[in-house]
């Protein structure tokens, strides 16, 4: 099956974002599942399935909403039912959103890529590179912007600005040590957690 060019670019995008590819059709609970296109998480997003339903060609019946919706919500049962802990992401891709898409979101989360212009190279101008990256944000590694030579941001580091606007009363050495675990995944961001609570309960002993 050929993909319309602003898939190819999405798809793209996501195996840039270190996502795997998985080969459609696909079985869940013994149920065959059609999509445009699918993709895994890998590492701290591993439970993460992305579905790609493209509006723009119509394949699978994707310009249907009802269709669509019926699709994504035997999708999630057949998970629930093989006792999966995938959270389902749904990218929309040139699609209006119609009552049936809107209530998907009680199923799945729900993002919807507009019908971007490509060049003559088949590639976004920055611009529609840019709404797409906005669009998609929640599937993409958080990059801290690169501030300017001189700003603020450049002076004190983003964590140290971040860290200077909180109110006194939140514990700035676990904001800190959590936003830094936080870009060696969920398993690191646990530990930092249970070691500050160890280290809380440890000082009320103390106390007492």
């Amino acid at each position: 099956m050929s993909l319309s060019p602003l898939v190819q670019v999405l798809v793209a995008r996501l195996e840039a974002a270190g996502y795997e590819r998985l080969a459609t059709p696909f079985r869940v609970a013994s149920v065959e599942f059609q999509f445009t296109a699918a993709f895994r998480g890998v590492g701290a997003r591993a439970l993460d399935l992305v579905i790609i339903i493209d509006a723009v060609t119509g394949e699978h019946g994707d310009t249907n909403g009802l269709a669509v919706r019926n699709r994504i919500e035997t999708l999630s049962r057949a998970l629930d039912v093989t006792q999966s802990r995938y959270t389902v992401s749904a990218v929309l891709v040139g699609a209006v959103l119609t009552d049936n898409v809107k209530a998907l979101a009680e199923t799945c989360r729900v993002l919807q890529v507009p019908a971007l212009a490509l060049d003559a190279d088949g590639a976004l101008e920055a611009k529609q590179a840019e709404m797409l990256e906005d669009q998609i944000r929640l599937l993409l590694p958080l990059r801290l912007p690169q501030a300017a030579e001189e700003s603020e941001v450049s002076k004190t580091g983003a964590l140290d600005l971040l860290l200077g606007r909180l109110p006194e009363t939140v514990d700035a050495t676990l904001v800190r040590e959590l936003i830094t675990s936080s870009a060696r995944g969920e398993t690191s961001v646990k530990a930092t957690l249970g070691r500050r609570i160890d280290e809380v309960l440890g000082s009320l002993e103390a106390d007492q």
